[in-house]
């Protein structure tokens, strides 16, 4: 296996469960697995130049972004050229050793760059640095809850300092952070479905999205996806609002669903209702998961572009999307799968993360957790890792447009 950086993207979630932002790190294979300080100003530079051109700027709209450092880096261009109100520097307190450091700090924190401080002591804090301080990490997993209770009250002196928790393993332990009054969450809970939940069905709204799939996949004529259409007001009138949106920068607008259709296409067509399932759920941690499977579809279409072509673009993406349906929708993959007919490949993917597709699927959700594959994955498709961080932080780009 090659010596090469993946991109890990962990999203931080609120006491509601919505996702405020995102923890950007280097997942590092190959002998040496350290992450050096050329590492992290290359994941600076590499952020800036895929999130914060020059000719759009910043591509995340209000989510913020955290990003661990050095205080060596802090004067570096590469982190002083990134919105200061949009990133939180991550500092392990062990590296913040003498009033140099923490006078580096400082010139960031003037400049209005968030600091998450990591290792934190609560026994002997440092006033002077805490007082630099926007974030402190706790990581639940390493305490029960009376020692992170403690931890929590020595440690939030400002009412201004937001506590984040990380190795949040159980939806227990999540309820138990809450309750505390944590502000923040790292881990990947929003992909595990609660325990003890009532048994859900599709309800009508998304069996008729599921059925309008259906005939848009099978090219079935357009007087018959009309008449499904019309069977629904709010999603006739989404569709309508959709077609004339500034994107498609129509010059009349459009106002016959029979027009709507014939002007889209079916395959945009196609994309567009699976993005509309996606933001059909109603659970309270569907948005992070709607978010997670709009970029991890995005992400599957474009690693298997280059290799796929153009032809399985839009199974790529549906098989992305639909990773997650059973969580969207709150029922089982066999019984999310029973509405739709899929491509072979696709379902194969699903269920098994073979065939076809299931690779690239592998390799997308691989970049959502620090679980070491994404090298062997990549190298099983022929994938440099600049190809695949690319795609990733394209695809965080592209997923915007849809969450905001």
């Amino acid at each position: 296996m090659k010596d090469q950086n993946f991109v890990i993207r962990e999203p931080l979630l609120d006491p509601r469960q919505q996702a405020l932002g995102y923890e950007l790190t280097w997942q590092r294979t190959g002998i040496d697995s350290g992450i050096s300080n050329v590492d992290l100003l290359s994941l600076f530079a590499f952020v800036g130049k895929h999130l914060n051109p020059a000719e759009t700027g910043w591509a995340l709209g209000g989510n913020l972004l955290f990003l661990e450092a050095k205080p060596a880096l802090l004067s570096s261009p590469f982190v002083l050229e990134l919105p200061s109100k949009n990133v939180v520097l991550i500092l392990n307190r062990a590296d913040i050793l003498d009033a140099d450091d923490l006078n580096s700090v400082k010139a960031v924190r003037a400049k209005g760059y968030g600091i998450l401080l990591r290792n934190a002591n609560p026994m002997s804090p440092n006033k002077e640095l805490m007082s630099q301080v926007t974030h402190i990490e706790v990581r639940c997993g390493e305490m029960d809850v009376s020692k992170l209770a403690k931890t929590y009250a020595a440690l939030k002196d400002s009412p201004s300092v937001r506590m984040v928790a990380r190795q949040v393993g159980s939806w227990q332990e999540y309820d138990a952070c809450s309750a505390l009054g944590l502000d923040a969450f790292v881990g990947k809970l929003h992909l595990t479905p609660r325990p003890g939940g009532t048994a859900k069905v599709v309800n009508p709204s998304q069996a008729m999205v599921l059925q309008l799939m259906d005939l848009v996949r099978k090219n079935a004529d357009v007087h018959n996806i009309e008449s499904v259409l019309k069977r629904d007001a709010a999603l006739s009138y989404k569709l309508l609002r959709y077609i004339n949106s500034a994107g498609f920068g129509l010059a009349v607008e459009v106002k016959s669903l029979r027009h709507a259709v014939g002007l889209i296409g079916y395959s945009p067509l196609y994309r567009w209702l699976s993005l509309l399932l996606a933001s059909s759920s109603t659970d309270e941690h569907a948005a992070v998961l709607m978010q997670t499977a709009i970029i991890r579809g995005r992400l599957t279409e474009l690693l298997g572009l280059s290799k796929l072509g153009k032809s399985d673009a839009e199974n790529l993406f549906v098989t992305g999307m639909f990773s997650l349906l059973d969580r969207l929708l709150g029922v089982s993959m066999d019984e999310a799968l029973k509405h739709i007919s899929l491509p072979d490949a696709v379902t194969q993917a699903l269920v098994s993360r073979e065939g076809r597709y299931g690779p690239y699927l592998a390799l997308a959700e691989s970049c959502e957790l620090k679980n070491g594959l994404s090298g062997a994955l990549a190298d099983g498709l022929s994938l440099p890792s600049g190809q695949v961080n690319e795609a990733h932080m394209a695809s965080l780009s592209w997923a915007q447009n849809f969450t905001e």
